[in-house]
């Protein structure tokens, strides 16, 4: 017995009794009923189960006792309570409230009947429309598909017009690339055109020059074949003269008009190419016009000294095997006009670029040289070399800083002082014919130059780097 009553002291049965019941009753309003019931049931269990082992333990404790020990403690407290336990209740209501509550319980019956049937009235509703919104649903799934399958059309329909656009588009370059090689066929066609134009008009004064020589041979012929002494005294009066013009006489004036616009292109185009060329190294304006001032005219001086050298080597060669109406000189001149293209026009850029790489008033910076406006230098050069075959040539008019500005020479700049007398610097040189100006020259005037002038000279004194003996110069076009 008292191996019992130890096992069930250290099983704790009622601790764990009493925590299910306080458990329980903290959750008894927030489980539904039937875990309610499970929860009552099962304490119940444990309850029997308690019982059991203690009725377990009063049955070995009466058993030690003997025959007639505990017999008064079983009959007074044991036995009326199993009595009571298991006696049947007397009922305590009447028979008219056993009907009442028959009729209740009737009633309830009928409600929960009522009720159950309105219950499955709105279930069946509730599935009627549950299958209502499934069939909508699937006609927004069928919907759905469809703009799906449409979407995917149009994407491989785009996809289509995209392939399609950039083939146009390679298409249209292809296109465009061959319009540009036809312009570019159609320009040198142009000027191949250009070039045969050209000759066409050389070969028009040639036979002009031949025509008007033919002429004066056949009157010379005439005179010859008459024996008047007259004109025997006539020719013997000016061995010397020529009788019939040259080539250069003839094309003169068309060369005239043609040099002096090619002087005005040197202005609009090649000037202001240089001058942009030149304004990637030089901020200043003021220098980057005197840069471009100074080159051509130091173009004009050299071209000149070169046409002067090669006049006189023309003449050298033609002096041993020349005969002819016309005279020595004029014959050297038709000789230059015929190939202007055997002037060496390098050597006279180079010529300038030295010139200008030791003149005082300009300067450029160390790392590029003057060779960057060669350019504008050789184009200069053409026109000076050409001009002196003119008669009379064509010269620049002398310029100088501080100088009283003339009307007739020059024109101002846009950013001159157009009350100032004086010429600050020039921009572009004036183009004479003898004393007569063929075009104005561009000349910039500012208040105060002559004193601009004197300071410009003093500082002119200091020593020149030559540019030519850089070894670290690069052209950085």
């Amino acid at each position: 017995m008292a191996d019992t009553l130890r096992r069930l002291t250290n099983t704790s049965s009622f601790s764990v009794l009493q925590d299910k019941l306080e458990s329980w009753h903290k959750d008894y309003h927030v489980i539904s009923c039937d875990q309610n019931l499970n929860r009552c049931c099962e304490l119940i269990e444990i309850t029997a189960k308690i019982q059991g082992q203690l009725f377990a333990i009063l049955n070995l404790t009466a058993a030690e006792g003997g025959h007639y020990a505990g017999v008064d403690t079983l009959k007074t407290r044991l036995l009326p309570w199993l009595g009571s336990c298991f006696s049947m209740a007397r009922p305590s209501v009447s028979d008219d409230t056993s009907l009442q509550l028959i009729q209740d319980s009737a009633e309830k019956d009928r409600k929960i009947r009522e009720l159950s049937a309105s219950h499955e009235n709105d279930l069946q509703k509730l599935e009627t429309q549950l299958c209502s919104a499934r069939l909508q649903l699937e006609s927004v799934r069928a919907e759905l598909l469809d703009a799906q399958k449409e979407l995917d059309e149009t994407k491989s329909k785009s996809t289509t017009t995209f392939l399609a656009t950039e083939d146009e588009i390679l298409q249209l370059k292809a296109d465009l690339r061959s319009a540009h090689e036809q312009v570019d066929i159609y320009k040198r066609k142009l000027e191949a055109l250009d070039d045969y134009e050209r000759q066409i008009r050389l070969l028009r004064d040639e036979v002009s020059y031949l025509s008007t020589e033919k002429a004066m041979l056949q009157a010379r012929l005439v005179r010859s074949r008459s024996p008047s002494p007259l004109s025997r005294h006539s020719r013997s009066s000016s061995p010397g003269r020529s009788e019939s013009p040259t080539r250069a006489q003839l094309t003169n004036s068309s060369r005239h008009a043609r040099l002096v616009s090619r002087f005005n292109d040197l202005y609009a185009v090649e000037r202001l190419d240089a001058q942009a060329l030149l304004r990637r190294y030089i901020s200043d304006l003021e220098m980057v016009q005197r840069i471009i001032f100074i080159a051509v005219v130091e173009s004009f001086k050299t071209a000149k000294l070169a046409y002067r050298q090669f006049r006189l080597r023309v003449r050298k060669t033609l002096s041993t095997s020349h005969f002819g109406p016309e005279s020595l000189e004029d014959a050297a001149v038709d000789y230059i006009v015929r190939n202007l293209d055997l002037y060496d026009v390098q050597t006279s850029v180079n010529d300038v670029i030295n010139a200008m790489n030791v003149n005082p008033r300009i300067s450029f910076p160390p790392e590029v040289d003057f060779v960057l406006i060669s350019s504008l230098i050789r184009e200069a050069c053409r026109v000076a070399f050409a001009m002196q075959t003119l008669d009379p040539p064509l010269d620049l008019g002398f310029a100088t800083d501080g100088e009283l500005y003339n009307d007739i020479k020059y024109r101002r700049s846009y950013d001159s002082e157009f009350t100032a007398p004086l010429v600050m610097y020039h921009v572009w040189p004036a183009l004479t014919e003898g004393n007569t100006v063929i075009v104005k020259g561009e000349a910039v005037t500012r208040s105060g130059a002559l004193w601009s002038r004197s300071r410009s000279r003093s500082s002119s004194t200091s020593p020149v780097r030559s540019r030519s003996l850089s070894p670290t110069r690069s052209l950085g076009i």
